[in-house]
């Protein structure tokens, strides 16, 4: 079933972040989702996943969130007049940016991102946020159709989660070949790459406490396995990790790598990060930036659809 297994050096992104702070022109990623209170999802994440691959962060903030691990809190979002102008503020004084979109909380919100991208052919990493990590709904069913008539048509990447998958086709995923059918599928119905995530539901909730956590991508038809040990963590310690994944590939594409090169460095910074958390108080406990290069735990595998 599997016939080519990839192997990156190690180092490739550093290697391309300091060739490019050595540059005259110094690359940028914009983030557009809500902020985070307590820093450990949303465009905090974002922008320290960004500063870690050594990429200039923008943000536009669609919503303020209050959450933690532990509490789901409110969320007063930003109107869509709001968003458009911070995301003209960026692009009229940057040029174009390689973009991350996660929570954008109504449809009025996807609707003005979708005509940035459109209006200035913008580079977007699409993470379709319909679910917070305690399984509240962020987008209502007009954001949710919103997001797919205009906005991942558009993207030039979508990485949803398994939750976020399921509400998209209509399907039960259960099992790594049910992920695999849905990748192809997604890439088929918005006609773009899809990184289909596996870490929260899945093939994981399927078969129990697996040994990998395996994403599944489609590119052009063809289909992947990425995969990487599971990494035994306080719960809290994983809180952003969908965040953090979408916002390092965003960071990758800055800084020109290839599509290969960029879902596995990505997966190699989250896997550090979320090996090296951090405690941040009252037995919380928060992914941070790696110190070390963790590529040689990542894998990625061609595979067929059956």
């Amino acid at each position: 079933m599997y016939n080519i297994t990839h192997k990156l050096s190690k180092g490739k992104c550093m290697e391309k972040k300091r060739k490019k702070q050595s540059e005259k022109s110094y690359p940028a990623a914009l983030t557009v989702s809500a902020s985070d209170a307590c820093g450990s999802s949303g465009i905090q994440a974002d922008l320290r996943t960004f500063n870690a691959f050594g990429v200039f962060g923008c943000s536009v903030v669609t919503a303020v969130a209050s959450p933690n691990p532990r509490l789901a809190g409110r969320v007063d979002l930003l109107p869509g007049a709001s968003v458009a102008a911070q995301i003209e503020a960026v692009i009229s004084g940057l040029g174009a940016v390689s973009v991350k979109s996660g929570m954008l909380g109504s449809a009025e919100n996807v609707e003005a991102l979708a005509s940035a991208v459109k209006k200035y052919k913008l580079s977007l990493v699409c993470d379709p946020a319909i679910y917070s990590s305690a399984g509240s709904r962020w987008l209502d069913d007009d954001g949710v159709a919103a997001l797919k008539q205009q906005l991942l048509p558009l993207a030039g990447w979508i990485t949803p989660g398994i939750r976020e998958a399921e509400l998209l086709l209509g399907t039960e995923i259960r099992s790594i070949d049910d992920q695999i059918r849905a990748a192809a599928e997604l890439q088929k119905q918005f006609g773009t790459p899809v990184l289909l995530k596996g870490g929260d539901a899945g093939n994981n909730a399927a078969k129990g406490n697996l040994p990998r956590i395996t994403d599944v991508v489609c590119r052009n038809g063809e289909l992947w396995k990425i995969s990487s040990l599971k990494a035994n963590v306080p719960v809290s310690a994983s809180y952003g990790a969908g965040c953090t994944l979408s916002a390092a590939l965003a960071a990758s594409f800055a800084l020109e790598l290839s599509w290969k090169e960029a879902v596995c460095e990505s997966r190699s910074f989250v896997m550090g990060s979320l090996v090296e958390n951090i405690r941040i108080g009252n037995d919380l406990y928060a992914m941070y930036p790696p110190g070390n290069d963790y590529m040689n735990s990542i894998q990625l595998e061609s595979v067929n659809l059956k």
